[in-house]
C-alpha cells in the first residue's frame, strides 16, 4: 500500500497518522497489524490514490510548460480560464483556485501553485498540483464556465493538505462565509476527521471578521 502510493515510510507514517516506528514493525515482520486495521488502511489508500493529498510541492522544471502568469491578467477568473484553456475543461480546480471561482479569495499577484483534480497529464506544466484524478460530483460548482469544487470540499482538502498549504486562503474565505451567512456557519459540513480542526478554524475566521470588522 505504501509503496502504491510512493510515499517514504515517514510520509507514510504522517499521511495516516500511525507512528512511524510501528510502521518499521509492520514492514520488518516484528509486528503483524489487526486484520480490520489493514481494511481501514486499504479503504484509505484506495480512496487516495484516486484523491490523494499531496506530500510535496513540485520543483520547478525547465523542460515542462508554463501556464500563463497571474498577474499577467485584470481578476483572477480571466486567469483561471486561460489556465483552464491549457490544461483541459475536465479539470476541477480545488483549494486556492477553487476560492477564486467561488469569489471568497482574491489570490497572489505572484501565484505560482495550481491545485486541481483531473488527468495526470496537466502535469505536464510547471507549478500544477493534482489532488486526484476524480471528484465526486456532488462536491464540484460551476460557474463562469469554470469547475471548482465546493467550500465545504475545499475546506477538507485544506486540512488534509496543510502541512504545505498556505491555510491564509481558507481563513479568509470561511471568514467571508461567516459574514455572508448571518454570522453562522450552517450549510458547511467536514468529514468526522477534520471536525476538531474546524471548530479552530472557525474561531480564526471569526478573529479575521471580527479584526476587519473594526479596520
Amino acid at each position: 500500500m505504501r509503496t502504491a502510493l510512493g510515499d517514504t515510510q515517514s510520509e507514510f507514517a504522517a499521511r495516516y497518522n500511525i507512528p512511524f516506528r510501528t510502521i518499521q514493525n509492520w514492514e520488518a515482520g516484528v509486528r503483524k497489524p489487526p486484520d480490520y486495521i489493514i481494511e481501514l488502511l486499504s479503504q484509505r489508500v484506495r480512496s487516495d490514490l484516486a484523491n490523494r493529498r499531496t506530500v510535496n510541492l513540485p520543483e520547478y522544471d525547465p523542460k515542462k510548460r508554463e501556464l500563463p502568469k497571474r498577474r499577467d491578467f485584470i481578476g483572477s477568473v480571466a486567469w483561471l480560464k486561460a489556465v483552464q484553456a491549457c490544461l483541459g475543461e475536465d479539470i476541477v480546480f480545488a483549494l486556492d483556485q477553487a476560492l477564486m471561482c467561488q469569489g471568497n479569495f482574491g489570490g497572489r499577484s505572484d501565484e505560482h501553485v495550481v491545485w486541481v483534480y483531473g488527468d495526470d497529464t496537466v502535469t505536464d506544466y510547471n507549478g500544477v498540483v493534482i489532488l486526484g484524478n476524480r471528484v465526486s460530483p456532488y462536491d464540484v460548482e460551476r460557474k463562469n464556465g469554470l469547475r471548482y469544487t465546493n467550500l465545504s470540499r475545499t475546506i477538507s482538502d485544506a486540512f488534509a493538505n496543510e502541512l504545505i498549504l498556505d491555510m491564509q486562503g481558507i481563513t479568509e474565505a470561511v471568514s467571508r462565509y461567516y459574514y455572508a451567512n448571518g454570522e453562522k456557519f450552517n450549510g458547511i459540513s467536514v468529514p468526522p476527521e477534520y471536525q476538531e480542526r474546524f471548530e479552530k478554524l472557525a474561531i480564526e475566521a471569526i478573529e479575521y471578521y471580527e479584526a476587519w470588522e473594526t479596520d
